[in-house]
C-alpha cells in the first residue's frame, strides 16, 4: 500500500509537494478545480456557495502533462484527479439540453488525463456534493474540525449543481423534483457512455459515498448513503473501469452497514481504486470528524483487511482537524501521515 496525499486546486504548489515528499508521501490526488471564486459577488439566494463555474474551460491534455511534470519534478507520482469542475457536466447531472455536449466533452477529458499517464479519475454523482456541515472545537484538545449537526435544509436554488452557480441569470426558485429512479438512470447513462472511453485510455472511474450520507439531501436525492449501493453502482454497468474512491469517513458515518464488512467486501473484489482515511465520532444526522486515531473506527484494523485482501493501492488522508499553531492544515495533516505510515509499516511487517 502506498501513501499519497490530496492537495486542491491552488495549493498545489513546490512547497506542498516538497512537504510532502517529506512526510513519506509518495502519491498526490488532485482535486483540481477552484471552488472559491467570487464569492463575495454571489447573490443572495445563492448563499453558502462555493463560487461560479460557467466559465469553466476543459483540461486540456498539454495542461495536465505539465501538471504531472510537476508533481514528477518533487519526486512525487500523480495517482488521481479528483472531482469533475462542476461546469463540465452540469446538464448531465440535471439532465439539461447540453447534456450530450457535455457528455462529448467528458470523453475528451478522460482522454486527456489517459494521455497525460493519470491512471485514475475520482468523481461524485449528485446534485449538492457536501453540504451543511458547521466547524467548531469538536476534536481532542479543542481543536476545530468539521461536523455535521443535522442543519435545516433549505432546497436548492435554480441556476446551482454540486454546490456552485453554473447559471447565475436562472430565473429565481428552485430545482426540480426527482425521484431517485431517474437519478439512477441518470448516473447508469453517464457511465455507459464514459466507460468504454476510460477502459481505452486506461482510466479508471472512482466513485466516491454521498458526504453526507443522507438519503436526500436539500430535496434532492442521494445515491451512495448506504455501503451496499456500491454495488449497485458496480453492477448498473459493469466495467473493471469502474470503482470506489473509497472513503472509510463516509462508509462510517453512513446510518446502516458495517465499516469493516464494507472494506472487506469491496476490496476482495479489486474495486477500490484508492482509498480515503478518516474518522468520525457518531453517524447521520449527527456526527463530528475527529483525528484519525480518536473516532468511532479502528483504523489498524480497517487497513489490516485492505492489506490481507491485497489491495496496493494509494491510502490518503482526508479531512483532519486543525491544530493549534502556525500552520494548522500541515500540522493536521503530518499528524495524520504520520500515523498512517507507521500503520502501513506495521502491518507489512507482521
Amino acid at each position: 500500500m502506498k501513501l499519497g496525499l490530496a492537495l486542491v486546486g491552488t495549493a498545489v504548489t513546490r512547497d506542498n509537494l516538497r512537504f510532502a515528499r517529506q512526510a513519506g508521501v509518495t502519491h498526490i490526488v488532485v482535486h483540481y478545480t477552484n471552488y472559491e471564486m467570487d464569492r463575495d459577488k454571489l447573490l443572495p439566494r445563492f448563499k453558502g456557495a462555493y463560487g461560479f463555474t460557467c466559465d469553466a474551460q476543459l483540461w486540456t491534455y498539454e495542461e495536465l502533462r505539465d501538471l504531472r511534470s510537476m508533481v514528477n519534478a518533487e519526486g512525487l507520482e500523480l495517482e488521481a484527479l479528483e472531482n469533475f469542475n462542476p461546469g463540465f457536466w452540469s446538464d448531465v447531472l440535471l439532465d439539461g439540453p447540453r447534456k450530450q455536449e457535455q457528455i462529448e466533452n467528458l470523453k475528451k477529458l478522460i482522454g486527456n488525463a489517459g494521455k497525460a499517464g493519470i491512471p485514475i479519475f475520482g468523481y461524485a454523482f449528485n446534485l449538492m456534493n457536501v453540504w451543511g456541515h458547521t466547524h467548531g472545537p469538536y476534536a481532542r484538545g479543542q481543536a476545530e474540525t468539521a461536523a455535521f449537526l443535522e442543519p435545516e435544509e433549505s432546497p436548492i436554488p435554480s441556476g446551482m449543481v454540486w454546490n456552485m452557480v453554473y447559471d447565475p441569470a436562472a430565473p429565481a426558485g428552485i430545482l426540480a423534483p426527482l425521484t431517485r429512479e431517474e437519478l439512477w438512470a441518470r448516473l447508469e447513462y453517464f457511465l455507459r457512455e464514459i466507460l468504454p472511453v476510460a477502459e481505452e485510455s486506461g482510466v479508471v472511474l472512482a466513485a466516491h459515498p454521498d458526504d453526507p450520507p443522507m438519503p436526500t439531501l436539500r430535496g434532492a436525492p442521494r445515491l451512495i448513503h448506504q455501503p451496499s449501493l456500491y454495488q449497485k453502482l458496480f453492477d448498473l454497468v459493469p466495467s473493471p473501469n469502474s470503482q470506489a474512491e473509497f472513503c472509510v469517513g463516509t462508509i462510517a458515518e453512513m446510518a446502516e452497514g458495517d465499516t469493516y464488512e464494507a472494506v472487506d467486501q469491496y476490496s476482495r473484489q479489486g474495486k477500490i481504486a484508492y482509498v480515503h482515511l478518516r474518522n468520525v465520532r457518531g453517524k447521520v444526522p449527527r456526527y463530528y470528524e475527529v483525528f484519525i486515531d480518536e473516532g468511532d473506527t479502528d483504523m489498524i484494523r480497517v487497513l489490516r483487511i485492505l492489506h490481507h485482501n491485497g489491495y496496493q493501492g494509494v491510502i490518503t488522508p482526508d479531512h483532519t482537524p486543525s491544530m493549534t499553531c502556525a500552520a494548522p492544515w500541515h500540522a493536521g495533516m503530518a499528524f495524520a501521515l504520520g500515523y498512517i505510515k507507521a500503520a502501513l509499516t506495521l502491518i507489512e511487517q507482521e
